[in-house]
């Protein structure tokens, strides 16, 4: 809607995806170079005087030191990090520098790498210096994978969260939460760990028992033959699913949950709105709602008076007032409030009041002065290298056709007749020197693994990057080799750049 008003788009992706087909400007970047992308856009804003001086001054800190990390990141040191023209670069600097208003929008190629925390702070660096935050038509979002991503993260669905936005490592935040569910301090567990690192305890032996809710990492995590020794070695696994999926297939026990149409709660968009969601079925056979299951497993587990919820509404009104005096504040709403007024956005700190649909433009940001922060960033090759024997990279993302692991997707006869199976994209100039030609079979190869995959030539991936999408389990699960390597803080693995090879075959392995 933006570019056909006028808008102009551009689109940094090692694919050129549909979206970046109609884009003013598409930076095909190498991956894991983000941040010295950002670096270079950031440099031509300083240069061409694009920055907002008066926003930078009186509303953040840290400036001066960014602007000496990237004044080395001139446009002929970043073409030659990430393999974009340098001409692309400057065009794109000069289209977001010259904006009136932005939006700046991220989604996972960004955050899935070693490095994913620093890339996401150098495109922040880049809104802060435009000075279009807090205003109309202004902003940055980052895009979560998941319909409810954001309110189950508010939540405390997170293992550092409590509800509210709440730190679970903070003293005050802790007995706050403490006291409002009626309990000692000291009952409240510390930060748990993150999806991969359960995998990890598991194989050392910390772990030896797990609930999983719609969960499948045997498709959804890397290094997945690793995932599926670690799941056979549990003394108990449970899945609470309502498709039989790859890893549940490993459970002890699965209990039947529900689909979103057969349960009712709100949801929370990554704009921050809290909506109503409306039950449209009932559960068929013997399935239960999600939140009933897990109620009757609190209840057995000896926390009878925890458990004796009657309802979803019931569930949401003890959140908003356990989230009252939170970052994301929702106890002045209420189930009637929502219906009516279509969605309230958080902070909603009291009743009466009408939300928060632009958040900082009060001039306020999370740090205890109230201004925001730049964080300079130096570019590190931090993935995987290449080398003789692996010397491309591949990169892993999704298809149009399929949701994530695909286990209602690849159900759905529309969709499957849409997308199959797994293709492999290589450009010409890679798939000439292998002799390989659409619909081959080549065989694809990282350290952990080598999986059979049919190959889908094409100009829209760069030559130096194959892309294989990660919805598939089993022999052609991609993720089988994708490497477990976590970002530090973040502790998201780097799915989007591990060194590959490919080879042309006869037909698929044996």
């Amino acid at each position: 809607e933006s570019r056909d008003s006028g808008g102009k788009l551009i689109v940094i992706d090692p694919r050129e995806t549909a979206i970046a087909k109609s884009a003013a400007v598409h930076l095909p970047v190498k991956p894991g170079t983000d941040a010295a992308l950002a670096n270079g856009i950031l440099r031509e804003m300083i240069v061409h005087g694009w920055v907002d001086e008066t926003f930078v001054s009186e509303r953040c800190h840290g400036f001066e030191a960014l602007r000496e990390t990237v004044d080395r990141y001139d446009l002929g040191q970043v073409e030659a990090i990430t393999g974009i023209p340098g001409k692309d670069i400057a065009k794109a600097a000069r289209i977001w520098g010259e904006a009136r208003t932005s939006m700046l929008l991220q989604a996972r190629g960004v955050e899935q790498h070693v490095n994913g925390t620093e890339n996401t702070l150098s495109y922040i660096n880049l809104v802060l210096a435009s000075g279009r935050i807090g205003r109309e038509g202004c902003g940055y979002s980052a895009l979560t994978g998941q319909g409810n991503g954001q309110g189950a993260r508010e939540q405390g669905q997170r293992c550092n969260q409590l509800p509210g936005g709440r730190d679970i490592g903070n003293p005050e935040h802790r007995r706050h939460m403490a006291d409002f569910w009626g309990i000692p301090e000291t009952e409240l567990p510390g930060e748990g760990l993150s999806a991969c690192e359960i995998i990890e305890a598991i194989e050392s032996g910390k772990i030896k028992g797990l609930i999983s809710i719609g969960f499948n990492p045997l498709v959804s995590l890397p290094d997945a033959d690793r995932t599926r020794h670690a799941l056979e070695s549990l003394e108990f696994h449970g899945a609470i699913d309502f498709v039989l999926s790859e890893t549940a297939r490993y459970a002890d026990l699965v209990f039947a949950g529900s689909m979103q149409e057969e349960d009712e709660g709100t949801v929370t968009t990554g704009e921050g709105r809290c909506v109503r969601l409306n039950r449209s079925v009932l559960p068929a056979g013997g399935a239960r709602e999600d939140w009933e299951i897990i109620s009757e497993l609190g209840k057995r587990l000896g926390a009878p008076d925890r458990f004796s919820y009657e309802s979803p509404r019931q569930l949401f009104e003890e959140y908003t007032q356990a989230s009252k005096g939170g970052t994301v504040d929702y106890s002045g709403m209420t189930w009637e409030r929502i219906e009516a007024e279509q969605g309230i956005f958080w902070p909603c700190p009291e009743p009466g009041h009408p939300g928060t649909p632009r958040l900082f433009e009060e001039g306020v940001f999370a740090h205890d002065d109230g201004k925001a922060v730049f964080t300079p960033v130096e570019y590190r090759h931090v993935s995987e290298a290449t080398d003789e024997t692996f010397p491309l990279t591949l990169t892993t993302g999704r298809v149009i056709s399929h949701y994530l692991s695909g286990s209602i997707t690849r159900r759905i006869k529309g969709l499957v007749e849409h997308c199959p199976e797994p293709l492999c994209e290589i450009h010409p100039s890679l798939a000439d020197r292998h002799g390989v030609r659409g619909g081959d079979w080549i065989k694809l190869a990282t350290r952990r693994g080598t999986i059979a995959i049919k190959a889908k030539v094409t100009e829209a991936i760069r030559p130096d990057t194959v892309f294989a999408p990660f919805h598939w389990g089993g022999e052609q699960s991609v993720n089988r080799l994708t490497h477990g390597a976590l970002d530090p803080l973040s502790k998201i693995p780097g799915y989007k750049a591990c060194a590959c090879r490919i080879e042309r075959m006869d037909g698929p392995l044996r």
